[in-house]
């Protein structure tokens, strides 16, 4: 028997937005109330090359993906940069990494345009049906899911999908969601349904020429607030003692790999957060990935089968990590 839902009201379908999480919605307005203290605010294109670079880590894979030259999106950024008083990339050896504000605005940006894309497409959209609403960890969103949507609108252009970016525990009937994709690092409420999607797999990562011997105690660690114990789970998977002298904490798990990017050491990564800089050569998992023991679900307080916009976003879910390289 279904359980009763919260008479909290759900989120509009005339709004056409992502729901983000508290720190999330502070984090774009703190960037928002930037912008509009600006004379003249920076150009959309600006932002979406920018966007773009910032995702893929390459000016020059953003030229081939905007139909650009190289030296228009170099130069379209460095606009923005002087118009917003910040660097947002650090340009070393031809290649360009992220700063903190940087990833910042990435993570704005990318939620800024998704909102623009829900909204146009909401016009084309029946009015009757509402939105899904889908809760996960904010690096996954950003790292891993958000990249992939567009294959998700494609294959189902009817099911308009909101986004709320936050993890741990979550709260059905009071935060109006319908689905949350979490890691079973926490114990969550027996009446819940979850459906497993993949087994958790982590590994240590860093830069090709940072990689020079396989003992990492020589190496800086990178650790991430979010994951505080993950070198530690590391070495007891793999039976070694190590106790490291060289650490660098993080707050945020993305800020620990784009540290890992720079080459300012190794960092224990998910292999869902790492596809991109795999696939570009950005990054190399020198040992691979092993299962740790936590896999990752779909959450919800419905039985997911019995409801189609539900049962759609699984078997995607499903397929999209089966299509995953090894």
């Amino acid at each position: 028997m279904n359980k009763p839902r919260s008479m909290m009201p759900r989120p509009s379908k005339n709004h056409a937005c992502i729901l983000l999480s508290q720190k999330t919605i502070y984090t774009f307005h703190l960037w928002i109330e930037k912008l509009t203290q600006m004379k003249r605010l920076p150009s959309l294109n600006a932002l979406r090359f920018f966007e773009s670079a910032a995702r893929l880590g390459s000016f020059v894979s953003a030229a081939e993906e905007l139909h650009l030259t190289h030296g228009a999106v170099s130069r379209q950024i460095r606009l923005l940069e002087d118009a917003l008083g910040l660097a947002l990339f650090e340009r070393r050896n031809r290649a360009v990494f992220l700063t903190k504000e940087g990833a910042e605005l990435c993570l704005a940006t990318q939620q800024a345009f998704a909102q623009l894309n829900r909204a146009i497409e909401s016009l084309h959209q029946p009015q009757s049906l509402s939105p899904l609403v889908l809760s996960c960890e904010p690096t996954i969103s950003m790292k891993w899911l958000i990249p992939r949507l567009g294959d998700f609108y494609r294959q189902h252009p009817e099911i308009q999908l909101h986004l709320f970016a936050a993890g741990g525990a979550i709260d059905f009937r009071r935060s109006g969601v319908d689905l949350a994709l979490r890691r079973n690092d926490f114990s969550w409420d027996a009446e819940l349904y979850a459906e497993k999607i993949c087994d958790e797999r982590i590994g240590p990562v860093c830069i090709e020429s940072l990689y020079l011997t396989d003992d990492f105690s020589v190496q800086q660690r990178l650790h991430t607030a979010t994951r505080s114990g993950a070198w530690n789970q590391w070495d007891r998977i793999n039976n070694s003692a190590v106790n490291s002298s060289r650490n660098q904490n993080y707050e945020h798990f993305y800020l620990s790999l784009q540290a890992a990017c720079a080459g300012l050491g190794v960092a224990i990564s998910s292999f869902l957060m790492v596809q991109e800089e795999l696939s570009s050569k950005r990054l190399i998992a020198p040992h691979g990935f092993i299962e740790d023991g936590s896999a990752y679900f779909l959450l919800s307080d419905v039985p997911i089968h019995n409801d189609a916009r539900r049962s759609a976003f699984l078997r995607w879910l499903r397929g999209q990590i089966t299509d995953m390289p090894v």
